[in-house]
């Protein structure tokens, strides 16, 4: 099973960003992440959203467990921390030296219904493991990160170096030409937006592309693969936001 990438008609995963979406994304790309609501009036602006609107998304994302409000100021809710960590992660992963082993996991755990498949799926597909056949999981052992101490209840870990050769393993289980392709298309456009609004969305998809890497040892990627490429200009924008919100803060 190969990983999924996001395919949008345009190639490069775009697509227009609501309110919702827009508040989202600036508070996700926030440390800490809360913003008091003038300085989210400011920053939806070009996206033509008028502050009604904020605030009747503000109010649905209060009531709906997206977020806290307390004196002016909006914070992403626990479940929402969580996936800031995951979006920060796959903006640095944390990687190690890769000695050819690989991570392998084998799902041992039967009678489970499809809620419960997915959710499993979507956790190793997270931890950017792929599906070899049903039931196993398994990439290169170049990540610096546990595999969760509750993964021992529905699935056996191993250490494991296939016999196939890595690099042709590694073409079979992730679509890497294609995920390529995607990062090409996104560092154009946003290299070629002219309003601050589509920069934005290209860089929205960027982070929602990043999350489908599996950041791979070196020696098992293609040729000008642009993955480092994608989390350095996202890096930078987001420095860039950073110094507009310092500023908004000053005056």
């Amino acid at each position: 099973m190969r990983m999924n990438v996001s395919a949008e008609p345009d190639g490069a995963g775009l697509r227009p960003l609501s309110a919702r979406s827009v508040v989202l994304s600036l508070l996700l790309g926030a440390h800490p992440p809360e913003l008091p609501v003038k300085d989210l009036v400011r920053l939806v602006e070009p996206f033509g959203v008028g502050g009604s609107t904020l605030r009747a998304a503000l109010s649905r994302m209060v009531a709906a467990g997206d977020l806290r409000r307390a004196d002016g100021v909006y914070r992403l809710s626990d479940r929402l921390l969580a996936r800031q960590r995951r979006q920060d992660e796959a903006v640095q992963p944390r990687t190690r030296a890769w000695d050819g082993d690989w991570e392998m996991v084998v799902i041992t755990a039967t009678g489970r219904g499809p809620a419960e498949r997915a959710d499993l799926r979507n956790r190793l597909t997270a931890l950017r493991l792929a599906e070899l056949r049903e039931g196993v999981w398994l990439r290169p052992a170049n990540l610096d990160r546990p595999l969760p101490a509750g993964l021992h209840r529905v699935a056996l870990t191993y250490t494991a170096r296939p016999d196939e050769p890595p690099r042709e393993l590694a073409a079979r289980l992730w679509p890497l030409a294609d995920w390529a392709a995607v990062a090409h298309a996104l560092l154009d456009r946003a290299a070629r937006a002219e309003h601050p609004a589509e920069r934005f969305t290209a860089y929205a998809a960027a982070v929602r592309h990043l999350l489908a890497d599996p950041v791979l040892p070196s020696a098992l990627l293609p040729a000008d693969w642009p993955g480092e490429g994608l989390r350095r200009a996202y890096a930078g924008y987001r420095r860039e936001v950073g110094v507009t919100l310092d500023a908004g803060e000053r005056e």
